[in-house]
């Protein structure tokens, strides 16, 4: 009996030191997810000289002008009927602060435009 106890003894000890050696494992802070800095937003894009929006269900984003802003800016051109227009555009870009104090708090850098949304406008254009 006492060769018993002394098995089960060392057993509750051995099982209770793995315990201690999951809880530090289980109890590790869980890391950040940082979402993606490259979004794809779908909303109407306007361009007017030095100035750019992009105009969303639920955000105004000011655009920077940059080269991929103005082939943007090219690309739409035929879909509007008037010069201040705004024309549906999907495009993937990463959003940041505005460092000028005038504006919008923050602007779309435009990485990638993915389609431009208003085929039925070039449709009716290219048939006048």
């Amino acid at each position: 009996m006492k060769k018993f106890l002394l098995i089960i003894a060392l057993a509750v000890t051995a099982f209770s030191c793995q315990d201690e050696g999951r809880e530090d494992l289980m109890n590790q802070p869980e890391t950040e997810k940082v979402p993606d800095s490259i979004q794809t937003l779908t909303g109407e894009f306007i361009y007017a000289g030095e100035a750019a929006i992009l105009r969303g269900s639920d955000f105004v984003y000011g655009v920077t002008i940059d080269s991929m802003s103005k082939v943007l800016a090219e690309q739409v051109q035929p879909f509007q009927k008037e010069e201040f227009d705004m024309v549906a555009v999907k495009v993937k870009g990463k959003i940041v602060t505005n460092s000028r104090q005038d504006g919008w708090d923050e602007n779309i850098e435009i990485r990638e435009i993915l389609e431009i949304l208003e085929t039925e406008k070039a449709a009716e254009q290219q048939e006048e």
